[in-house]
C-alpha cells in the first residue's frame, strides 16, 4: 500500500465506498433561494421570466428582461431543529449569513426586419443549498453502538483485524481501510475498542459478540453540518416575433460539505465490562457538477403566459474524506486507541451522482401594470438518481435500493404581486411531495413566504421572508443500528435585495 501525508497532518488511503442513498437525496435536492422578490413569490417564476433566478426554473426568463440589470442578494438563514429522540425534545437554533445570489443580465435589441425582436446573455450565481445545520438528541434507548460494530465485524476474519508486531494502530486502521475496505475499517475499531470479542481467538474466526451489557442506555447525540452547493449559470435567450421567448443555460455547480456527528453512550449494567463509549465522525465532500437547461414561455395573449422547461440532470463528481474517533473504558481496549483521531484522513476513489431530470410547467396571469399571480408545477422522478460508477458492486446494490425506495417528487409553487405605484406586495407558497416512498423518513416539505419592494428610478430594493417546514427521521448510523431521531425542521430566510438597471 502507498501511503502520502497530507500537510503532515495525517495520511491517506483509498478504500472501498461507502456513499449511499442519503448522499444522493442531498445533492437532488433544491431549497428555495435566489433573489428577494424570487423567494417572496415562492419562486414561481416559470411563466413569468424577468428575474435573475428565474433561470433556475425556466432559462427563457431572460428574454422577458427589457433592460440590461444587476442584481446582488444576502440572506440570513435561521436553522430551528426539534430533535425528539426517547422521551425528550431538544431544541437547536442556528444563523448564518450569506451573499446567497449575484448576477447581471445584457439585453441587445436586434434590427426592425429581424423576427428576433431581442437577445439577452446573462450569468448568474446561485446558492442552491445552504448546509449550515445542526441539532442535538438525547434519550434512552435499548439498542447500543455496539450492534453498529457486530454488523460490520460478523463475517470478517479476525486476523486482519489484529494489530500485528511492530505495526502502530493508526497504522493498521489505515492499512485495512486501503486493503479491505470501509466495513472491515469499521469493524476493526468495535474490536480494537473492546466493545466487541471473537467467538473464537483464532484468525479464521469470523463471528462475533458484544462486550457490552445493558437493558436501557442513555444516548447523547450531535449533528453539526456546513457548506453549501452553488450553481454559476451561463445563459442565452432571445425574444421570437412578439409572443415566443426560448432559452438555453449551461450550469456549473460546487460542492462542499462538512458533518460533524458525536456520540455518547452511558448506562450500562453494574456487571458490564464496558460503561462508557464514545464514537465521533468527521465526513468532508467537495466536488463539482454540470447540468443543462432548456425552455420557452409563450404568451397567449396580454394577460396570459404560459411556460415549460427541462432541467437535465446533473452530474457531480465528488470526492469524500472522513475522520474518526472512538474511546471506551473496556479494560481488553487497545492502550493506544487515542492514536486514531480527527488527524488521520481517509480518502474514498472519486465517484459520480447523477441526480434525475426535471420537468416544469407554468402559468401566469397579468394584470396589466397592477400585479400578477403565477404557478408552477414541477416534476421529478428520484428513484431515477444513480450513484456511478455502476460497475462498482456497491453501488449497484445502493442503486437498486435508490430505484425501490425513492419516489416522484411533485412540487407546486404559488406567486403573487400587487403593485401601488412604485411598491410592489408579495406573497408566495410551496408544496414539495417527500423523495421517499415512505414519507416517515423525510416528509413533505411546505413553505409560506412574503416581501415587499420599492422602485426608485432605475434602481429597485426587495425585502423578503421565507418559511419552510419539514420533518425528517435522522439515523444516527448508517447501518447496524437504527436508533434515530425525529427532528422538526423549520428553516427561514430574510432576504435583501438590490437590483439596477443599465
Amino acid at each position: 500500500m502507498k501511503k502520502l501525508v497530507i500537510l503532515s497532518i495525517g495520511m491517506l488511503c483509498t478504500y472501498m465506498s461507502a456513499q449511499n442513498i442519503n448522499d444522493v437525496v442531498r445533492y437532488s435536492t433544491d431549497n428555495l433561494q435566489g433573489t428577494a422578490r424570487f423567494q417572496a413569490m415562492g419562486g414561481a417564476f416559470g411563466a413569468l421570466g424577468g428575474d435573475l433566478s428565474s433561470l433556475n426554473i425556466n432559462p427563457a426568463g431572460s428574454a422577458v428582461f427589457n433592460f440590461s440589470e444587476f442584481t446582488v442578494t444576502g440572506s440570513n438563514y435561521n436553522r430551528n431543529n426539534d430533535a425528539a429522540y426517547g422521551n425528550s425534545i431538544l431544541n437547536t437554533d442556528i444563523n448564518s449569513l450569506e451573499i446567497n445570489q449575484v448576477g447581471g443580465v445584457f439585453v441587445f435589441n436586434a434590427s426592425d426586419d429581424s423576427p428576433w425582436r431581442k437577445i439577452s446573455l446573462a450569468v448568474n450565481y446561485d446558492l442552491v443549498q445552504n448546509f449550515d445545520n445542526q441539532f442535538t438528541a438525547s434519550g434512552n434507548s435499548s439498542q447500543g453502538i455496539d450492534n453498529y460494530f457486530l454488523n460490520f465485524a460478523q463475517g470478517q476474519e479476525l486476523g486482519p483485524l489484529r494489530v500485528q508486531n511492530g505495526e502502530r494502530i493508526d497504522d493498521a486502521y489505515l492499512d485495512i481501510g486501503s486493503s479491505i475496505g470501509f466495513g472491515a475499517q469499521q469493524a476493526f475499531l468495535g474490536f480494537q475498542s473492546g466493545l466487541i470479542e471473537p467467538n473464537e481467538d483464532v484468525d479464521e474466526n469470523t463471528g462475533y459478540f458484544s462486550n457490552a451489557q445493558y437493558s436501557n442506555l442513555n444516548q447523547d447525540y450531535r449533528q453539526i453540518t456546513t457548506g453549501y452547493n452553488s450553481k454559476f449559470t451561463l445563459n442565452l435567450a432571445g425574444q421570437y416575433q412578439e409572443n415566443l421567448y426560448l432559452g438555453a443555460s449551461l450550469n456549473f455547480h460546487t460542492v462542499f460539505y462538512d458533518k460533524l456527528t458525536t456520540f455518547d453512550e452511558s448506562g450500562y449494567d453494574a456487571d458490564s465490562d464496558i460503561q462508557t463509549t464514545s464514537f465521533d465522525n468527521f465526513l468532508h465532500t467537495e466536488g463539482n457538477g454540470f447540468s443543462f437547461s432548456l425552455g420557452a414561455i409563450a404568451k397567449l395573449n396580454d394577460n396570459i403566459r404560459v411556460g415549460g422547461s427541462y432541467q437535465s440532470p446533473t452530474w457531480y463528481r465528488l470526492t469524500d474524506d472522513i475522520s474518526q474517533r472512538i474511546n471506551t473504558d473496556s479494560p481488553v481496549g487497545n492502550p493506544n486507541l487515542s492514536l486514531i483521531d480527527f488527524n488521520l484522513i481517509s480518502l474514498f476513489p472519486e465517484y459520480t451522482i447523477k441526480t434525475p431530470s426535471k420537468l416544469t410547467g407554468s402559468a401566469a396571469i397579468i394584470f396589466g401594470k397592477d400585479g400578477l399571480l403565477s404557478f408552477d408545477y414541477g416534476y421529478q422522478d428520484m428513484s431515477q438518481a444513480e450513484l456511478k460508477p455502476t460497475s462498482d458492486a456497491a453501488f449497484a446494490a445502493e442503486n437498486e435500493l435508490i430505484s425501490e425506495q425513492l419516489a416522484v417528487v411533485n412540487s407546486y409553487r404559488i406567486g403573487g404581486e400587487y403593485r401601488i405605484n412604485q411598491v410592489s406586495l408579495r406573497a408566495g407558497y410551496r408544496f414539495e411531495e417527500s423523495p421517499y416512498e415512505d414519507s416517515t423518513i423525510i416528509g413533505d416539505l411546505t413553505g409560506y413566504s412574503g416581501g415587499i419592494g420599492f422602485s426608485f428610478g432605475a434602481n429597485r430594493i426587495d425585502l423578503a421572508y421565507n418559511r419552510t417546514e419539514q420533518d425528517t427521521n435522522e439515523l444516527f448510523f448508517d447501518s447496524g443500528a437504527s436508533n434515530a431521531a425525529m427532528v422538526n425542521r423549520i428553516n427561514s430566510n430574510i432576504s435583501l435585495g438590490y437590483t439596477m438597471k443599465f
